[in-house]
């Protein structure tokens, strides 16, 4: 069992910085996979990012490419996402998701949040002028 807490986020303007960090404790002898998803009021909780267990790959949707950047500090079971040229659509509550899973995934896995098991509460982030 791990347990996720999220911190940062909050309010920018558009083309403004922010980051999100989350921190994994508990059993944390295992690796895991890592990802954020974000959820606006009324609409469905969509992918982010994900990273791999080592840290040499990610994944990004679309539309935060180029823009948001994720990483990983295994030596502290953190995972970062640094949001630059933040937009109002990127307002949302964001939330941290791990897996567990031992098995080889293939890239599209990463993107999926019915393989992560693990969540975070949730932190807001708002932009807006």
């Amino acid at each position: 069992q791990v347990q996720l807490v999220e911190s940062g986020g909050g309010a920018a303007q558009p083309g403004n910085s922010l980051s999100v960090s989350c921190a994994a404790s508990g059993r944390t002898d295992s690796r895991y996979r890592m990802a954020w998803f974000r959820q606006a009021p009324g609409k469905e909780r969509e992918f982010v990012a994900a990273i791999s267990r080592s840290g040499g790959r990610t994944y990004y949707a679309d539309s935060v490419k180029g823009r948001f950047t994720i990483s990983r500090d295994n030596t502290n079971e953190t995972v970062y996402l640094q949001m630059n040229s933040l937009k109002p659509e990127d307002s949302a509550v964001y939330y941290c998701a791990a897996s567990s899973d031992s098995t080889t995934w293939i890239s599209s896995y990463y993107f999926q949040k019915n393989r992560y098991r693990y969540w975070g509460q949730g932190t807001q982030v708002t932009v807006s002028s």
